[in-house]
């Protein structure tokens, strides 16, 4: 089923891994726009060096402060690795636009990324997309006013997988430097967590996004953001819903058992009341839980 259709339909359920869209209902009543100036919005800017810069996926849209010397966040949209897009709307409301707003407003840079999206390419090239904006932007933002060495990576359910993934993988020659990674009700965080299937999850489902004819299951491994947790990892907070399924609370805290195992800093933020595809609308509500846990995290790293 498309993210339309999810949204035109207001429907509460979950896609198979939990990465549905935000639904109608939650706009009805979560939705709070925040406003900023245009001045302070620098829209669709390519991270990749010119001219390769052909498709709107390889675009950012930077959410400044009105100071100098801010860190920085970069934020990456989930849907389940195959839809979404930094200039979603549902209801006319910008979902993800009104979170860039919201943390410029409390003195936090913002972008708001894009990458390519399944099929169109692989599990890989889209990690290698959020990791080619988070280096642009720790390249460029401090011509905006921000600080390249304050920068947090945050995501929201696929999001929250490649915001992982990138801060925790460093075999690449360029390591992005991140002060913290924010992984709001991540998902396929641990691909071989057998008891994550044994909840409901859907093996089938994620197969189909990373298996990539590897028939000897190392792909569950190699995919997998917590087989890449390793002593001097960035610091995480990790954000769910009280709401969400089960088997997506259960990938929270293998993400957390493993940071422990590693003795990285973390912690955890549960948010009641809320599910999976709502949790993405607190962000952008200072008066919700999400939003004050994650400006005292960089205000702690920063």
């Amino acid at each position: 089923m498309s993210i339309q259709r999810l949204l035109l339909l207001a429907l509460l359920a979950s896609v198979a891994c939990g990465c549905s869209a935000v639904t109608a209902v939650g706009i009805k009543f979560l939705y709070r726009r925040v406003d900023l100036p245009a001045a302070q919005i620098v829209p669709n800017l390519c991270y990749l060096p010119a001219p390769n810069c052909d498709t709107n996926k390889h675009r950012l849209d930077l959410y400044l402060p009105n100071a100098n010397d801010w860190p920085v966040i970069v934020f990456i949209h989930g849907g389940g690795w195959d839809e979404g897009d930094k200039n979603l709307e549902v209801g006319g409301k910008d979902v993800y636009a009104n979170i860039g707003r919201c943390f410029a407003t409390q003195g936090i840079g913002v972008a708001v990324i894009n990458y390519r999206l399944q099929p169109s390419t692989d599990w890989r090239g889209q990690v290698a997309d959020a990791r080619q904006a988070v280096q642009w932007v720790h390249r460029q933002v401090r011509a905006y006013g921000g600080q390249p060495d304050a920068m947090f990576l945050m995501g929201h359910s696929a999001g929250g997988y490649l915001a992982s993934f990138v801060a925790l993988d460093t075999s690449g020659a360029d390591p992005v430097p991140v002060r913290g990674v924010i992984c709001v009700s991540g998902a396929g965080l641990d691909l071989a967590d057998r008891q994550t299937y044994a909840l409901g999850e859907d093996l089938h489902y994620y197969e189909k996004r990373f298996q990539q004819g590897d028939t000897t299951g190392g792909w569950q491994r190699i995919a997998s953001p917590v087989h890449y947790v390793h002593p001097g990892a960035p610091p995480f907070l990790i954000i769910y819903a009280g709401g969400e399924k089960k088997k997506l609370q259960r990938q929270a805290r293998v993400l957390e058992q493993a940071l422990d195992l590693a003795r990285v800093e973390n912690s955890v933020v549960v948010v009641p009341g809320e599910s999976h595809s709502r949790m993405v609308l607190t962000l952008s509500r200072p008066d919700k839980p999400s939003v004050p846990a994650i400006l005292e995290f960089i205000h702690n790293h920063h």
